[in-house]
Parts: C-alpha cells; sequence; structure tokens
C-alpha cells in the first residue's frame, strides 16, 4: 500500500447539511401560527398594564388630595376631566363657604384652586374612564347585580369630585377604568376611612378582586 494514501478519520462525524429551502419555509410558518396564537393574549395584556397604570395615577391623585384635606384643615374636592383627544386633567379644588366643595360654587369663583390643573399620563383615546365593551360587570358591593348606568364611570355619590374631609373622610365612589375591550379596574374611596383601594373586573369568571 502506497505511503501517501490518506485514509478517512472513521471517528469524525460527517459535515451536517444546511436547511432546503422548503424547511426554512416550514419554520416560518410554524413561527408565523404561533405568533398569530400569541399576539390576542399579548394585546389583551398590554391593555390590562396600559390600564393598571393608569389606574395607579388616579389613586395616587386621590391620595393626594386626601392628605391636602388633612394637611391644611379643609375641605377639598378632586375633579377629573376628559378632552376629545382622550387626555385626562385633575384640578383640586378648596371648599371656602363651609357647604363643600360644589359646581355651583367653582362656577361662581367662591371655591377655589388649589391646585393648579395637571395632565394624567396613563390616558389617551384607548386608555379612558369607562367600561369594557359588551355585558355589563358585576357590581363590586353587591356580584348579584350588575353596573347600571354604564356612561357613567366617575361615581361619588351623585357627583363627579372625589371630596375628601378635614379629617381625612371622604365621599364614597368608584372610577372605572377600560382600554375598551377587555380589560376594566376601578379604584374605590372609602367614605369613613377616605382610604383607597384598587380592584380588577374579571370579565370571564365576572368577579372582582383588589389588587391595591
Amino acid at each position: 500500500m502506497h505511503r501517501n494514501m490518506i485514509f478517512p478519520n472513521r471517528g469524525s462525524s460527517s459535515p451536517g447539511r444546511g436547511f432546503t429551502v422548503v424547511e426554512l419555509l416550514l419554520v416560518l410558518a410554524i413561527l408565523g401560527l404561533m405568533a398569530a396564537i400569541a399576539w390576542p393574549r399579548i394585546h389583551m395584556w398590554a391593555g390590562y398594564v396600559r390600564v393598571r397604570l393608569a389606574a395607579g395615577e388616579v389613586a395616587g391623585a386621590l391620595a393626594e388630595a386626601r392628605l391636602s384635606a388633612i394637611k391644611h384643615s379643609a375641605k377639598v374636592a378632586l375633579r377629573f376631566e376628559t378632552a376629545e383627544d382622550g387626555a385626562v386633567t385633575m384640578t383640586l379644588y378648596r371648599d371656602t363657604d363651609g357647604d363643600g366643595v360644589l359646581s355651583r360654587d367653582i362656577r361662581r369663583g367662591t371655591d377655589r384652586v388649589a391646585k393648579e390643573q395637571r395632565r394624567l399620563q396613563g390616558f389617551d383615546e384607548r386608555i379612558h374612564f369607562g367600561f369594557p365593551y359588551g355585558e355589563a360587570p358585576r357590581d363590586i358591593s353587591r356580584p348579584s347585580r350588575r353596573i347600571t348606568r354604564l356612561r357613567d364611570p366617575i361615581r361619588f355619590n351623585r357627583s363627579d369630585m372625589a371630596s375628601f374631609s378635614s379629617l381625612g373622610t371622604a365621599t364614597p365612589g368608584t372610577v372605572y377604568l377600560t382600554d375598551g375591550l377587555k380589560a376594566l379596574i376601578a379604584v374605590r374611596v372609602n367614605n369613613r376611612s377616605g382610604m383607597i383601594s384598587i380592584w380588577s373586573y374579571d370579565k370571564d369568571e365576572e368577579t372582582w378582586r383588589i389588587i391595591g
């Protein structure tokens, strides 16, 4: 046998072959199908997160109003306003004539601005005060009933202002926020303590749970 003859190394593996065009197309199709299946869930989760952040802003504003009432030993009220472009602003008013902060007194200039109007960053044309599409959600306080007056998402008795006394107590009420699809979160104010809590609604299970 010739001394220069080269024999293959039997211990080595043969080089791997590359993907064919058909295999690559199959992989891309599978990835596309997985993305199509996952996208609705991702989309809904993103909406929920954005509503949760906006609810946190509202809860923070309410807590700030309560602290202002206690600090200044005065009755104050926080009013939210929504513009046509979906922007939401809040203004804090202080009672000056002893009858609480009233809309008519604000119009007359009797109850004055305690803190200038400012915009809440978490709201836009999609994230807003309101309820999602479909059947009315269950009432938080009475789950056997469904919420009525779905065009009224800001509810503090018969007012759209959250009022706090110098002792920190409050007008009881709830503010509802949604992405218009499935996410629904409520920010509630307790009348006796004035404490604020955040609730999330499971549309499939039709149940509320406290999340903050």
